[in-house]
């Protein structure tokens, strides 16, 4: 006796089809800092692999995502006063359990924390300034000087030719 199923075919995966809200949503995400990898994470959001496609085949796409992405810069410098102003401190730790009072768990701020802050900050300003380089980036000027810090000597040689007269 044989027993026949109906098989409905399961969609399975990530979402692959291209779509303006789609990508409006990625995008709106990306300008305030969140990366292309927290955001191909999610349920419903298509893979990186995906992305990645998406920005080769669409020029749309491409250009949201370029100012999206320059966009995340301004997010990323209030991101830094956040890091800076709220250090997560590491977990008291009494005979290997983490100390509450009141329930609340109790954090110590230690030079591992604060460097870790730190790497955090300076992690994002380094993309900042690639990211907006004129906001963000250093400040390079170049000054020309002379002997000693001095002004530049120029000097104008002039050269007399006599002219021939034959000509």
């Amino acid at each position: 006796m044989t027993i026949k199923t109906e098989s409905k075919k399961n969609p399975g995966g990530r979402p692959t089809r291209y779509t303006l809200k789609l990508t409006d949503e990625i995008c709106e995400r990306l300008a305030v800092g969140e990366s292309m990898r927290s955001i191909a994470r999610d349920e419903g959001m298509p893979a990186m692999s995906t992305l990645f496609k998406w920005l080769r085949l669409y020029p749309k796409f491409t250009e949201q995502y370029d100012r999206a992405k320059v966009e995340s810069a301004d997010a990323m410098s209030e991101d830094c006063l956040d890091i800076a102003d709220n250090i997560e401190g590491a977990p008291v730790m009494v005979d290997g359990v983490p100390l509450k009072v009141d329930g609340n768990l109790v954090k110590t701020i230690d030079s591992v924390s604060v460097q870790h802050a730190k790497l955090k900050v300076d992690t994002r300003k380094w993309l900042m300034s690639k990211m907006k380089p004129k906001k963000y980036g250093d400040k390079i000027s170049q000054e020309l000087s002379g002997p000693n810090g001095g002004p530049i000597e120029t000097a104008s040689v002039f050269e007399f030719v006599p002219v021939d007269s034959n000509d």
